[in-house]
């Protein structure tokens, strides 16, 4: 059975498409938003030299082990923290998954010369 992590990814209210988009690019195949609000002081702002704007989106997204970094470093430039979207993005192990329905294989390129040849021996037959 192919292991998961679960991605969490908080950024600033409007950027769950930029986070979605990223990681789809990379493999995953869908996630779940949820509305937050985030709770950080002044110290941290100073820390960060960011703004911090209160209204968050927390974005879910379960992908196969394998393709976590590749999910992570997208998410990251594309909505990191030195972006807008001031997002910061962190994954966990899952020990068990239900419901998930196996990826559509994705068919082989077809090769146009071969494609070409086979089928101009199908005319000489």
């Amino acid at each position: 059975m192919e292991k998961h992590e679960m991605i969490l990814c908080i950024v600033n209210t409007g950027f769950s498409e930029t986070v979605m988009d990223a990681a789809k690019e990379v493999g995953a195949r869908g996630g779940t938003v949820i509305h937050a609000r985030g709770t950080a002081n002044k110290e941290a702002e100073q820390f960060f030299h960011i703004s911090i704007q209160p209204d968050k989106e927390i974005v879910l997204i379960l992908v196969p082990e394998k393709i976590k970094d590749d999910v992570l470093h997208a998410i990251y430039r594309s909505a990191g923290l030195k972006s807008e979207g001031q997002g910061i993005a962190f994954s966990l192990p899952v020990d068990d998954v239900v419901g998930l329905t196996p990826a559509a294989p994705v068919p082989p390129p077809e090769n146009k010369e071969t494609d070409a040849s086979d089928k101009a021996e199908d005319k000489k037959d």
